[in-house]
């Protein structure tokens, strides 16, 4: 699939982005093996989520969808799983395999992860290394890509690990596995990343502490069902934030999204860049905080952008790039290397992209110099990234000419309906 865009604007508008990713993932997992039963709004029905919730049946879960964004789970509680007939195709979710291989390292069953193109050739070790040392058994290739397989019937012990880089996905898969692990488990991060996994064990029960950058838990406490109002994405809202920003006199007011510090680095970054973006109406949906994002479109300066913001940021520098290339002056991003490894190479995707629509922009080791410029129109390749794709897309509403992006079909991955939704809006978007 492609989308052919033509230069167009937003309009004044309110509107919504669908629910966070990261939520819906762990609240997957995290209510399957609770006790009793969980009642999910505001879920993701993406195909990365859809991927998770599928393997959870498959291992015995009864999961109802109740609504198009609610669920129902009927939690097993911690070792009511049960062995899966096949192996478990988690399709392009890098999330989900994580999360799931601490998830299953203790589990009495054997089982396989494994997933799309673009998952089997993105690295494992860095869980497997710190699963294999709690007692996990986990085979993968021999360049540590998937499938995993991993073999039931071990005993996991408490282990305290240090983060050789900030990781949110590493963080979560030892919390889970030890969960399952005798003793207490204990993870450094040397950067902060999204606490989600924390904040919803705790609103199921859990004791998990926080402090100086180590996050602990003790092994065997059981989990209780809850109901849990997933807020929007914010990954998803930057899309929006940024076609905002690149329009002419336009105010856009985002209601309902996910406000995490530990997400919030992209609306830091672009308010040092200049862009007008206020959060109003602050509130929780449950352990999350949650606002609503009034936009407005801004003349944007380049910066260098502090490498301490990227564990804050990581999935939105593709759009930070665009930010960046509409902008006056030069940015410098470093700290980046995360990117590399992502659904794509998306610092070299990037850089490609916005060199085939005319943007002066040097690739580093870790990052990029951005020059701003004019986009001209032409044909680029998302190279089947949908957050390259949906950044893309927003470069292309403001191009001299149309804009062909080729391969976008993972963008239902994470924001399933973003065409109809930037349509809505103004843009001239439509799939080829």
């Amino acid at each position: 699939m492609d989308f052919k865009v033509v230069p167009s604007s937003f309009s004044n508008a309110t509107t919504t982005v669908p629910g966070d990713k990261s939520i819906s993932h762990r609240a997957l997992m995290l209510g399957s093996i609770a006790e009793g039963h969980s009642e999910i709004s505001g879920f993701l029905n993406g195909a990365d989520c859809l991927a998770t919730a599928a393997a959870m049946q498959a291992m015995g879960v009864h999961i109802e969808q109740t609504g198009p964004t609610s669920l129902v789970i009927e939690g097993v509680g911690a070792r009511g799983l049960q062995a899966p007939s096949h192996d478990l195709d988690l399709g392009n979710s890098g999330t989900a395999m994580r999360l799931m291989a601490g998830l299953l390292a203790a589990q009495p069953f054997d089982s396989v992860l494994t997933g799309d193109e673009s998952l089997t050739s993105r690295p494992m070790g860095r869980i497997i290394t710190p699963l294999t040392r709690m007692g996990a058994a986990i085979e993968s290739d021999c360049d540590g890509t998937p499938p995993l397989q991993i073999a039931g019937g071990v005993r996991l012990h408490g282990i305290h690990y240090d983060l050789p880089v900030a990781s949110a996905q590493v963080k979560s898969a030892v919390l889970l596995a030890g969960l399952f692990a005798e003793g207490e488990t204990s993870v450094f991060e040397p950067a902060v990343t999204r606490d989600h996994t924390e904040r919803m064990l705790r609103s199921m029960g859990a004791t998990v502490n926080s402090n100086g950058g180590t996050v602990r838990l003790a092994g065997g406490q059981p989990l209780t069902g809850c109901t849990i109002e997933v807020p929007g994405d914010l990954s998803s809202a930057t899309f929006i934030i940024l076609g905002t920003l690149l329009s002419q006199d336009t105010e856009i007011l985002i209601e309902n999204v996910g406000v995490n510090p530990t997400r919030t680095g992209v609306l830091k970054v672009l308010q040092s860049m200049g862009a007008d973006i206020h959060l109003e109406n602050p509130r929780q949906f449950g352990d999350e905080p949650v606002a609503d994002i009034r936009v407005r479109a801004s003349t944007l300066q380049g910066i260098d952008v502090d490498p301490e913001v990227v564990s804050l940021a990581i999935d939105e520098f593709p759009a930070l790039f665009v930010a960046a290339a509409a902008a006056s002056g030069e940015t410098r991003f470093s700290g980046l290397g995360e990117l590399r490894v992502k659904e794509s190479d998306r610092i070299a995707a990037m850089a490609d992209g916005l060199q085939r629509l005319g943007i002066d922009i040097d690739e580093t080791p870790d990052g990029a110099v951005v020059r701003g410029g004019r986009f001209s129109g032409g044909e680029v390749n998302s190279f089947h990234d949908h957050r390259v794709a949906m950044s893309l897309t927003m470069a292309a509403t403001i191009a001299e000419g149309e804009v062909l992006i080729r391969g976008v079909d993972n963008v239902n991955t994470s924001f399933p309906g973003f065409e109809d939704c930037v349509a809505r809006l103004g843009a001239d978007v439509q799939v080829a």
